[in-house]
């Protein structure tokens, strides 16, 4: 457990002296708070960010932290990041470029099932690594959802196939999944190291479950020449419902990728850069108008933002922040090295799979949360934090990967649930479990077999 003076050094904030239940029993108060908020998180009886929240508010009132020491656990470069491209996503979608590129996309294979299976799943995959995966299903899902009824098709492994190439896509960069966000802001990797590191094993994988998707479901997909003929007669061109403001967007986004390539070199953090390019959005978006429209457009530009989520990673990251101050993390470092013998390779395996198991069974963003802390504390003895990047690149990968492995593991899949079952076509959560848990386990073994080769020189 953390001594007061080393809490102090490490915050640069004072602590509280003393609390209601005396220092000691400080570790076994923040990990009950944790356990109650993650049990309410998992069972999603009660909101998430109502939970984080509450939980967040426990920890200052029953003495863990103080406000001073719970505001310093927020990681504000993961949040300036969400809202960020929340607002410039938000805005880019009123165009109908995602609409515009899932026609085209659908038109360019003629209707045919077995390619649109795959030029779906590509489109969203890319999507999820430019944007996020989270925002990519709310706009590409309606659409899929759309095309299968005019093609007479089940949606249902379209929608399985979304849901794996959302998280495989989101894993290849710094903003594709909110897992790589935390890990990205709080290890300070940049843009580009997501796409030295990850990226490659995301194009891998997508590969890999691409011909898996076709090999079992595609080839057996067929569909009446009159649905093709009533699909084909959709003209994309009519889905571009206003031009200047797509190449406004794209002008931004430009901008804003761009940024993160060559910010982290200078000292701009991803999350500046988001907002600052949201801002620049807005204003290329508002400038014309008189002060009354431009406040309204403001209000309807952040009425994008997903708040809810906004606020349960501040309620998140404070209850995190509880337990690692207690010093219940540092505890669990240890234990970890001791489990592998203080065995670099063996302790990275470690994180990859059960990063993967936790992340399919709990939400993978509270799971990568809580583990950034705790590899965090193994640094000094792997002799320090240039030694353990390994660790961070096997966590990325279990996390993102292990949120395919049941429908409340990633954002993503639930978003995707939530819009089918609203269309009539019910994602039940066994029925997803028994087929996607053993794919999810494959994608592991190829992720695996990566690491081990790229990190620590082969078997």
């Amino acid at each position: 457990m953390v001594s007061k003076e080393e809490a102090v050094a490490h915050t640069g904030l004072s602590i509280i002296p003393e609390t209601i239940f005396g220092f000691d029993g400080v570790m076994f108060v923040a990990t009950a708070i944790l356990c109650i908020a993650y049990a309410f998180i998992i069972s999603e009886r009660i909101n998430r960010a109502v939970v984080a929240l509450l939980g967040a508010g426990a920890m200052i009132i029953l003495g863990v932290l103080n406000q001073e020491l719970a505001v310093g656990g927020i990681d504000f470069n993961t949040i300036f990041l969400l809202i960020g491209m929340m607002v410039i996503v938000g805005i880019m979608k009123n165009s109908g470029v995602f609409q515009y590129v899932a026609i085209l996309a659908a038109k360019s294979v003629k209707g045919n099932p077995r390619a649109l299976l795959i030029v779906l799943s590509i489109i969203t995959a890319v999507f999820s690594a430019l944007l996020d995966n989270v925002t990519t299903v709310m706009l590409i899902v309606p659409i899929t959802l759309l095309l299968t009824e005019q093609l007479k098709l089940n949606p249902y492994i379209f929608l399985v196939a979304q849901i794996f190439a959302s998280n495989i896509g989101g894993m290849a960069t710094l903003i594709g999944d909110p897992p790589n966000i935390l890990i990205g802001s709080a290890v300070g990797f940049s843009f580009m190291d997501f796409i030295y590191n990850t990226a490659p094993a995301s194009g891998i994988i997508m590969i890999v479950m691409l011909v898996f998707f076709d090999f079992v479901w595609g080839r057996k997909m067929t569909t009446s020449d009159k649905a093709k003929e009533h699909l084909l007669k959709y003209k994309p061109e009519e889905a571009l419902t206003d031009k200047v403001l797509l190449m406004k967007s794209l002008f931004v986004l430009a901008l804003v990728i761009f940024g993160f390539v060559v910010g982290h070199g200078h000292g701009i953090e991803p999350g500046t850069t988001a907002l600052t390019g949201a801002a620049l959005l807005m204003l290329l978006n508002i400038y014309k108008f008189k002060a009354e429209k431009q406040t309204h457009m403001v209000h309807k530009a952040l009425g994008e933002v997903e708040w809810e989520t906004i606020f349960f990673f501040m309620g998140l990251f404070m209850l995190v922040y509880g337990v690692e101050h207690a010093g219940l993390l540092t505890l669990l470092g240890q234990k970890l090295l001791d489990l592998t013998g203080g065995d670099l390779a063996m302790t990275g395996i470690v994180v990859l799979w059960t990063s993967a198991i936790f992340s399919a069974i709990v939400d993978n963003i509270p799971f990568v949360a809580t583990m950034i802390p705790l590899i965090e504390s193994t640094a000094d003895s792997f002799g320090g934090p240039d030694k353990i990047m390994p660790l961070w690149w096997c966590l990325a990968l279990g996390a993102c990967l292990g949120g395919n492995g049941s429908i409340i593991a990633a954002s993503a899949n639930v978003m995707v649930a939530s819009f089918a079952e609203r269309a009539g076509h019910r994602i039940a959560f066994v029925r997803f479990l028994k087929l996607a848990f053993p794919m999810m386990i494959g994608t592991i073994a190829i992720a695996h077999v990566y690491v081990q080769y790229k990190y620590f020189g082969g078997f």
